[in-house]
């Protein structure tokens, strides 16, 4: 399961223009679940870059220690949590990778998870509101994940959605039906995304350094060899 973001200085106002900012995009190279996560939803009838809580916090959950930061594809239909959000309520975030840990005999090896080229993703997530008074409101969201792809089974079990910018709007908006959304709650395709080691210094999320993102080997990567 992700549960630790890589996000650099995105140039969102060029790469996913038109895009309107309320806020400031968050960049961290060790951005952990219960803080403020940049995401973009659909709002007033076009994109919008907003703050949210990393941690699913709908209004009858009692503790933000059980608030979800990943949300299994799988049960999105099937969970009240997550079945109204997928609906209507939908978003991404943008990064430049994510964490996976691969499970060794002598404990757990860090990855950074990137497209192979270091170009930006976009994961998917739900978000929901709630109010704490008749004008004030918390929202927060989760990132949804499915089975790793066969490049990357190696390191770990699930891995987030990856929404390509050309399908961003359809993924956003709020009437999109639901038969148009599913196809898109896929592995990423093969060739997408590399992962390469990193310092075990990532496993303590205070740990805020740009060397974070430092490989300490090569990308593991799919060859087009590997499909003959």
């Amino acid at each position: 399961m992700t549960g630790r973001l890589y996000v650099r200085d995105l140039p969102l106002a060029e790469w996913l223009a038109p895009i309107s900012c309320s806020d400031h995009l968050i960049a961290s190279p060790n951005l952990a679940p219960r803080q403020g996560v940049s995401a973009i939803r659909w709002e007033r009838g076009k994109r919008q870059l907003d703050t949210l809580f990393w941690g699913l916090t709908p209004p009858w959950l009692e503790v933000l220690d059980h608030a979800p930061h990943n949300a299994r594809a799988e049960t999105l239909e099937s969970r009240p949590m997550f079945r109204e959000a997928l609906q209507s309520r939908r978003c991404v975030v943008p990064v430049s990778g994510f964490y996976a840990w691969k499970v060794q005999p002598r404990g757990k090896q860090p990855y950074l998870v990137t497209h192979t080229q270091r170009s930006p993703l976009l994961l998917a997530g739900l978000w929901c509101r709630y109010h704490t008074s008749l004008t004030t409101f918390n929202d927060s969201m989760a990132l949804i994940t499915v089975p790793a792809n066969a490049c990357l089974a190696t390191v770990t079990d699930r891995l987030p959605v990856v929404i390509p910018p050309h399908q961003l709007d359809t993924w956003l908006h709020p009437a999109s039906a639901l038969d148009t959304i599913r196809p898109q709650l896929t592995p990423a395709p093969l060739e997408l995304l590399g992962a390469f080691p990193v310092s075990i210094q990532v496993n303590n999320p205070a740990y805020q350094s740009p060397a974070c993102a430092y490989p300490v080997g090569p990308m593991l990567k799919w060859a087009s060899t590997q499909e003959s």
